[in-house]
């Protein structure tokens, strides 16, 4: 059985726009702001880490490759935070940079439109193991497929300079 989705934006920085997608059975809430609640009670530090970066790459850099870790298990899934514990904004814990384990699992379409997912706490080496994030890193993954079939096949379209994308208000995704 199919399962149906569609898009909606999240913010709009100088370099980045941010989109996350809404669940037919998650209606009107979308799977990032999900993410936001969720983490907000639970994982407050961690995720107000993820927020910098996504501001960070959204006004500073824009959506670098290396600014996402590769989570590809059948389409080109990734995640933040970034590897690399030394890197700006760092994750402090306890007063020293140590690795944030929390994962936002998301679509880096370009340097310009990123989708932002959902995730939780790794606890394991692999992603696909983990019985915290596996279920979103699958889910990341579809998702990605559904939308880089999407953009093939021009339902989501590109402007001019390929810095935005365009989709009808009643486009769903087929997941």
């Amino acid at each position: 059985m199919n399962k149906f989705a569609q898009i909606k934006p999240i913010a709009k920085y100088a370099k980045v726009s941010y989109f996350s997608i809404v669940l037919e059975e998650n209606d009107p809430k979308s799977l990032f702001e999900e993410f936001v609640e969720k983490h907000t009670q639970t994982e407050k530090k961690k995720l107000n880490h993820i927020l910098e970066w996504i501001k960070q790459i959204g006004d500073k850099y824009g959506a670098q490759l290396y600014h996402f870790r590769p989570e590809a298990e059948f389409a080109d899934a990734s995640a933040l935070p970034p590897k690399g514990k030394n890197r700006e904004p760092a994750y402090i814990e306890k007063g020293k940079k140590t690795n944030n384990m929390l994962r936002l699992y998301t679509f880096r379409v370009n340097e310009s439109v990123v989708f932002l997912f959902n995730g939780a706490v790794k606890t394991t080496q692999y992603a696909q193991d983990c019985p915290n994030v596996g279920s979103y890193f699958h889910q990341a993954n579809q998702l990605t497929a559904a939308l880089q079939k999407a953009l093939e096949e021009k339902v989501i379209r590109w402007n001019k300079d390929f810095t935005q994308i365009d989709y009808d208000s009643d486009f769903e995704i087929q997941y």
